[in-house]
C-alpha cells in the first residue's frame, strides 16, 4: 500500500525528482516543494503520513525547526531527513527536534521507501552504518578524509557555483540567464562546464551529487544578496 506523503527540500530540482520517482513506485505525493522553511505550514495544511525533508545543511542552526513544530502540531507525521553524510551533529539535530528517520541523499529509492514504511510504523529509520560512521566523526574528529564537497568547489567558479545553485532549485535555462543578466546561451555554456567539471550527464546528477557532497551548501554562498550588473565576459 503506497504511502501518503509530502515532500520538501532545499532545492527545488532534488524534491520534484524524488517525488516523481515515488508516485512511479504507486505512492501518493500530497506536494512536492522547496524551501524546508514552508514545511510545516504545507504538512499542517496536507496532513500526509510521511514527511520527507531534504536538507543539504542539517547542521545548521535552526533548520529543524518545522520539524519540531510539526510534531507539535501533526504529531501522526513521521518526517524522515534526507541529509548529506557524514553529518554527525545533523543526524543529533534531526533526531533531536523529532523526526522519525535519517537518510542519506544518495540512498537508492528503495531505501528511502524501507524508512518512509518505518516511519509511518512509528519505528526510527536510520542505517547502522550511518551511525557508526555519525559516532566515528564524533569521537575522532581529527581523522577525517578529504572534504570532498570543498574539492569539487574549488573545481567552479564563483559564476558557476552560482549556476550550480540555480540549477539545482529547479531553473531551467532561460531563468537562469534572467536572475544572472547574461544570455541564454552563455548560461548554457556555464551549465555544461558544470556538468563537465563535476562528471555528470545531466542536472539532476549535478544537483545530487552536490546536495550529497555538501558541495550545495557551499556554493550557496556565491548566491548574490543584491541585483548583479551584466556580466562583460559572459
Amino acid at each position: 500500500m503506497g504511502v501518503r506523503l509530502v515532500v520538501v527540500d532545499d532545492h527545488r530540482l532534488l524534491a520534484e525528482a524524488l517525488a516523481s520517482a515515488l508516485k512511479l513506485r504507486g505512492h501518493r505525493v500530497l506536494a512536492a516543494t522547496a524551501p524546508t522553511a514552508g514545511a510545516a505550514d504545507l504538512v499542517i495544511a496536507r496532513a500526509p503520513e510521511v514527511c520527507l525533508f531534504g536538507t543539504a545543511s542539517p547542521a545548521a542552526p535552526g533548520v529543524f525547526d518545522p520539524v519540531t513544530r510539526i510534531g507539535r502540531e501533526r504529531p501522526q507525521v513521521a518526517v524522515v531527513v534526507l541529509g548529506p553524510v557524514p553529518s554527525p551533529r545533523g543526524i543529533a539535530a534531526a533526531f533531536a527536534a523529532g523526526a522519525a528517520g535519517y537518510v542519506r541523499h544518495d540512498e537508492r529509492i528503495e531505501g528511502v521507501e524501507r524508512a518512509m514504511t518505518r516511519a509511518r510504523a512509528g519505528e526510527a529509520s536510520v542505517a547502522p552504518a550511518l551511525l557508526r560512521g555519525a559516532f566515528a566523526e564524533l569521537l575522532d574528529p581529527v581523522a577525517q578524509p578529504d572534504d570532498e564537497g570543498q574539492r569539487l568547489l574549488r573545481l567552479l567558479t564563483p559564476r558557476e557555483a552560482e549556476v550550480l545553485v540555480r540549477v539545482a532549485e529547479g531553473e531551467g535555462t532561460r531563468l537562469i540567464a534572467a536572475g544572472m543578466r547574461i544570455a541564454p546561451s552563455t548560461a548554457r555554456t556555464h551549465v555544461q562546464r558544470v556538468l563537465m567539471k563535476l562528471g555528470v550527464g545531466s542536472r539532476l546528477e549535478a544537483a545530487a551529487l552536490a546536495a550529497r557532497t555538501g558541495l550545495l551548501e557551499r556554493a550557496t554562498l556565491y548566491l548574490p544578496d543584491t541585483p548583479q550588473g551584466p556580466d562583460p565576459a559572459g
